[in-house]
């Protein structure tokens, strides 16, 4: 068997190459989406994206017989082992051909980057951080991602398994129908939270972004804090995703909860373009907007990607009316469907809000742990 090597890339084309690789694997498999290519090299850019700014990062090839045959990221995030008073490593950006070797060569390269800065396990993916694309489908391989969901050929929980990494946490993804979403019960519900407790729920005022967005950092710091793996953002960070997210946006679907004028929770749903960017093949930024603006019309779901509430006012019922009237709003607009995704396996408040709405579980993300 012919040895596989493993190196840290040093140059723009093997930065190429790291970001292209995913092609390789993907291509004749029709769920995958092709990622816009611009987005990947703003993930993996440890001059540009804040994120490096708190911690270290090297980003690994594997090759055999002059082929490229792997890739991956390890990385250390210095806020999240202060947050959690942990020393753990990540591991992200795993793509392996079907070969256990190439596999195992990859892991044992990310485990000794990460050696010296004597950390007791490692977890992952994580692509680079859990405000990013999270987690390793472990089902719904059939369905296509939503937006800034990642994916995965099933072959690659095997992989990793077999080198050593056990379950650590599950994510589900809730699906969402707008023939099933609406009950007398939870439209009561709603309007008994809004009256008992006069929550004005409003939608997000472009005109005022920068403004918003310091409301929305305040709360999503709060709000998930005491969630399992979560890291507080950046103010640079969080001005980053926004700066992203602006031109996909839509204000309506972005809904600030507040209570005697003081923000208490947010919601934020984005239209799941991905519908549009599986058309793009090649990943370039130009046909994708071409696409995005050609087939809009044919978009018909969305994705919650973050909802919650500060502690302090979870009792309210909040967080449920925030659910109800992401649906009512999306409805209006032309989304039958929802993904709420993803949601902590013990995360009960929102497993509960999720399947009250009738959503049902369509995919499930697994995140790994190994001791080193």
């Amino acid at each position: 068997m012919s040895t596989v090597t493993v190196r840290p890339i040093t140059t723009r084309q093997d930065e190429a190459t790291f970001i292209r690789f995913p092609w390789k694997i993907y291509t004749n498999m029709p769920a995958w989406v092709p990622p816009l290519l611009m987005d990947r090299k703003k993930l993996i850019d440890r001059k540009k994206n804040p994120f490096y700014k708190h911690a270290e990062a090297e980003f690994f090839l594997a090759e055999r017989d002059g082929e490229i045959v792997g890739r991956i990221g390890a990385i250390l995030n210095h806020n999240h082992n202060k947050e959690h008073n942990e020393r753990i490593g990540f591991f992200g950006f795993f793509e392996s051909v079907d070969d256990q070797q190439v596999a195992n060569a990859l892991f044992d390269a990310a485990r000794a980057f990460l050696a010296p800065f004597n950390i007791t396990a490692l977890r992952g993916p994580a692509n680079p951080s859990v405000n990013d694309e999270y987690g390793m489908l472990i089902d719904g391989y059939d369905v296509p991602p939503m937006v800034l969901m990642p994916y995965n050929p099933p072959y690659y929980n095997r992989l990793v398994e077999a080198y050593g990494f056990r379950k650590e946490k599950d994510l589900y993804a809730y699906l969402l129908n707008q023939d099933e979403v609406y009950t007398d019960r939870l439209e009561r519900a709603a309007q008994v939270v809004r009256e008992r407790y006069n929550i004005v729920f409003r939608s997000l005022n472009m005109k005022k972004l920068n403004d918003e967005v310091a409301l929305i950092k305040e709360v999503y710091n709060s709000a998930w804090q005491h969630n399992w793996g979560e890291v507080p953002m950046t103010d640079e960070e969080m001005d980053a995703m926004a700066a992203d997210l602006k031109a996909v946006v839509v204000p309506d679907l972005v809904i600030i909860a507040e209570y005697q004028g003081n923000p208490i929770g947010f919601g934020l749903t984005l239209p799941d373009i991905n519908m549009a960017l599986k058309y793009n093949k090649k990943g370039f930024l130009l046909p994708g907007i071409w696409h995005l603006l050609t087939k809009k019309k044919n978009i018909n779901a969305c994705r919650i990607i973050a909802l919650g509430v500060k502690p302090e006012y979870l009792k309210t019922g909040a967080g449920g009316v925030l659910f109800y009237e992401t649906a009512r709003r999306a409805k209006r607009l032309g989304y039958h469907f929802g993904e709420a995704s993803w949601i902590l396996e013990d995360n009960d408040a929102m497993n509960k809000s999720a399947v009250a709405m009738k959503g049902t579980i369509t995919k499930k993300y697994r995140i790994y742990q190994m001791n080193v």
